[in-house]
């Protein structure tokens, strides 16, 4: 069995019961990072054999993993934080567990991108969810097709990077689009900045930025609208 577990984004009481449970029974933890996993688990008194999976060695241990589970071991997947295979590995390995006839479970629990759209006061009914966008090769061309994007869009995005992401945003969207960057979700300095991407870009750039970010930005009122303004 391969149970998916979701971890705290920030406020590390934000997790489930089963969640503890099903960390508590497991026989291995597979996670990103080691240390950042220590933390959680050594919070709720949880010791269990811990061993990195992440993008540099998913290819190389998958088959031995799903053989051991075929063999009768259990084990849970976790990231950094929030849900497992949002913006970070698990797809490689669910899918071999599907192929391979053992067993998945994913347990509901938090994410970044959620809380962030509810809060943003964007539209909710529709929404897309984008990730990080393309550093170099097919950032302009996904940046063309989301200007005329009508759902919500939601990205992820560095501190490092966020204002160049804006000003690009801005150039491609249009400066007047609505948007909002949340920062340090569930955390003691929780920040969500609200306004158009002109004016979002200006009050970052005035500072300094750290935290995990989510920009959440208001879809295209009319295609036509965005054609025109990128025009």
């Amino acid at each position: 069995m391969l149970y998916l577990v979701p971890t705290p984004i920030g406020n590390l009481k934000d997790i489930t019961f089963r969640s503890i449970d099903i960390l508590q029974q497991v026989d291995v933890i597979l996670c990103e990072d080691t240390r950042t996993s220590s933390k959680l688990l050594q919070h709720y008194g949880i010791q269990k054999p811990l061993s990195p999976y992440h993008q540099h060695n998913e290819h190389k241990i998958t088959e031995h993993l799903v053989s051991q589970m075929q063999a009768g071991k259990s084990f849970a997947l976790i990231t950094d934080a929030g849900t497992p295979g949002i913006s970070d590995p698990a797809f490689y390995l669910v899918r071999a567990c599907i192929q391979n006839n053992v067993a998945v479970q994913s347990l509901p629990g938090a994410t970044a991108f959620v809380p962030a759209l509810v809060n943003s006061g964007l539209p909710t009914n529709r929404f897309v969810f984008e990730g990080f966008l393309p550093l170099k090769k097919g950032r302009q061309t996904l940046l063309k097709q989301l200007c005329t994007e009508e759902r919500t869009i939601i990205l992820y995005e560095s501190p490092m990077r966020l204002v160049k992401t804006l000003e690009e945003l801005a150039t491609y969207f249009g400066a007047s689009r609505q948007c909002c960057v949340t920062r340090e979700l569930t955390k003691m300095f929780e920040e969500n900045k609200r306004g158009t991407l002109e004016q979002v870009a200006a009050y970052f750039k005035s500072k300094t930025v750290k935290g995990e970010i989510v920009l959440v930005i208001e879809g295209c009122s009319t295609k036509k609208a965005a054609s025109d303004t990128f025009s």
